[in-house]
């Protein structure tokens, strides 16, 4: 093993208490590359299928990539990797902060938990030695309570973790793994499955140095993306991001269409208003709030800021900033344009445990169904849930927290709250149980595909052509011929990038070869831009195998017909359109090599790839 890698993985039996380590092999972490891209080929080798996401079959995994603490600039992702609670189906949930750093200079590359404990445990590292110790007084705690316990008791002040509040406890399929207090790996129920397993935390602490192959051009490499991003045609965003997060996009995305309004049925200019968009972005909450920036490891960016609130009904302190999506998720889709009550809404979500975006998304479900009659305020336990409500959202989102009252249901996501009421179905938006993310395939049409169709349904991280159609004035991405190849290499591209450990913003300054000049100066590989395409689809096609082998209709999952544009908005920017998802779908899986109708991925394809047995064998019955 070259540059990048520990070379090591930890697997953790919660059930025997047992600990034993696995090589990570060259062949492995070339075809694979780290995060969610090794994690599901791990799953799918040693995790049965039909395995009940909450049982002791179930494996969570928490997985670095090569760039991840190695010193490239923007190299500081982990991944979370499960089974998902919400759909049964693959799940993969992204973080940055300094705990994926720490785990590998604690000695792992990775770390699977199998197994469920018989009381609550955390799982202590330190410089390549484990052992599970006792939770018992860590159960119950808040994010922020449960790290400085963490120091108290491993008398380690320098460790990371990786931890579940109270949410992951009580297994909402809402919950998050929370890192370095504020960052989270939030979708798909990753802390459901941390908290069924009795699992309060992962931490590490280590002094291993992570081994580079070619020191002098990783220095060149990142010396060439700081000039790009201070006077690279981005560098006036690049510096909004640096100073005002990624909440400074919430004022223009209200207006553009970016950003869903009252549960997607509304329009920004005329439902929300430009004076509440511009009320809840960050650059007008900046001078209010906030109190200092803070970065992940390796950033030069550094997006992040604390919040304070000092006076009125939710002082905060220490509070994080919000988000463009939670901006987005507690503002512009709940008609509520009272800042301090989404500054609230994010912070009991992080101190609990929570995925912002999916809470906001289902209390707006919740107004929906409650403005149409579907839900009174006898089932809503009093509140009065009438659009932009701040007092009413405040409630709600700590009852969900606490899972108290209705919170219980609501904590399950707006999909099982549906199935369990009984009602308001034709009020979800979701893919696969999947909340969608705050961004409008009526503005951006590849967003659809990605959202319907990647492994992990209603992700707004993954690769495809939605990205760049946001950005774009031009109405050829209305043209739905020919998508096919274009989405397939949006697609392998971000597959790397975030395998690889780094984060997305890396390519914010322009130069898209630093991610493979990364790979290279880091692991010692060469990787070409044939090696990038390759690899990703490797990876696609892995947590895809995943799917089928869970029994998952792939071409089942429906797109909600008001996001598509069914019928199509009256008035306003995206005011006429409707998407053809279907020949998006149909183009992508051309281009990837996937049957229509069954997703079945050609043998030709699998063989082409290399790397991927395992899933021939299961498809084909061929070694």
């Amino acid at each position: 093993m070259k540059g990048g890698y520990t070379g090591r993985m930890l697997f953790v039996d919660l059930s025997t208490g047992s600990l034993r380590e696995r090589e990570l092999s060259e062949d492995l972490a070339r075809n694979f590359l780290g995060g969610y891209g090794l994690g599901s080929r791990i799953l799918y080798e040693m995790m049965p299928g039909g395995a009940d996401p909450f049982g002791p079959d179930s494996i969570l995994g928490l997985v670095t990539g090569p760039l991840t603490g190695s010193g490239a600039y923007f190299g500081s992702r982990y991944i979370v990797v499960s089974k998902s609670p919400v759909n049964g189906g693959w799940n993969d949930a992204n973080s940055g902060g300094f705990f994926g750093r720490e785990l590998k200079r604690a000695g792992y590359d990775a770390v699977f938990v199998s197994g469920v404990a018989d009381r609550p445990v955390y799982l202590w590292i330190k410089d390549g030695k484990a052992e599970i110790r006792d939770a018992a007084g860590l159960w119950g705690k808040e994010v922020k309570e449960t790290l400085t316990a963490l120091v108290q008791d491993t008398g380690e002040p320098n460790l990371r973790a990786a931890v579940i509040g109270p949410a992951g406890e009580k297994r909402s399929f809402m919950a998050a793994v929370m890192n370095d207090t504020y960052r989270a790996a939030a979708r798909g129920g990753s802390g459901a499955v941390m908290g069924a397993k009795k699992l309060k935390a992962v931490a590490v602490c280590g002094s291993r140095e992570i081994p580079v192959a070619d020191p002098t051009r990783l220095r060149e490499i990142n010396h060439k993306l700081r000039e790009a991003m201070e006077s690279g045609p981005m560098a006036e965003e690049i510096a909004r991001t640096s100073e005002h997060g990624t909440g400074w996009t919430t004022t223009p995305s209200a207006l553009s269409g970016d950003s869903p309004v009252k549960n997607w049925l509304g329009v920004g200019l005329t439902d929300f208003g430009e004076e509440a968009a511009v009320r809840i972005g960050s650059r007008a909450m900046d001078p209010k709030y906030k109190v200092r920036k803070y970065a992940c490891a390796n950033c030069p960016l550094g997006c992040g800021a604390e919040y304070e609130v000092g006076v009125g009904p939710w002082p905060v302190s220490g509070a994080k900033r919000p988000e463009y999506e939670t901006a987005a998720a507690f503002g512009m889709l709940l008609l509520n344009s009272n800042p301090e009550s989404i500054i609230k809404c994010n912070d009991i979500c992080n101190r609990y445990g929570l995925d912002t975006i999916s809470t906001g998304a289902t209390i707006g479900w919740a107004m929906e169904c409650y403005e149409k009659g579907l839900l009174t305020r006898q089932d809503l336990d009093g509140l009065d849930l009438s659009w932009g409500n701040a007092e009413a959202i405040v409630a709600l989102t700590q009852k969900i927290a606490e899972q108290e009252g209705c919170g219980r249901v609501l904590a399950m996501g707006s999909a099982k709250a549906a199935q369990v009421w009984g009602k308001g179905a034709e009020c979800l938006v979701t893919v696969e149980g999947m909340e969608l993310p705050m961004h409008d395939p009526r503005l951006a049409p590849g967003w659809i595909r990605t959202y319907q169709f990647d492994p992990t349904p209603g992700r707004h991280v993954k690769g495809g052509l939605g990205r760049m159609q946001s950005h774009s004035a031009s109405q050829d991405k209305y043209n739905y011929r020919d998508t096919g190849q274009r989405d397939l290499l949006a697609t392998a591209d971000q597959e790397v990038t975030q395998c690889s450990g780094l984060c997305l913003f890396v390519q914010f300054p322009g130069r898209p070869e630093a991610i493979a000049e990364f790979i290279e100066a880091v692991t010692g590989w060469p990787f070409t831009e044939e090696d990038k395409i390759a690899t990703g689809l490797r990876i696609l096609s892995m947590g895809h195998a995943f799917n089928l082998r869970e029994g998952l209709s792939v071409t089942a999952r429906l797109a909600p017909p008001r996001v598509v544009g069914k019928p199509p908005l009256g008035h306003g920017p995206l005011a006429g359109v409707t998407v053809d998802e279907e020949q998006l779908a149909r183009n992508f899986f051309a281009a990837v090599g996937w049957e229509w109708g069954t997703g079945k991925p050609s043998l030709e394809r699998l063989r082409e790839l290399g790397g991927l047995e395992p899933v021939i064998r299961d498809l084909y019955g061929q070694g």
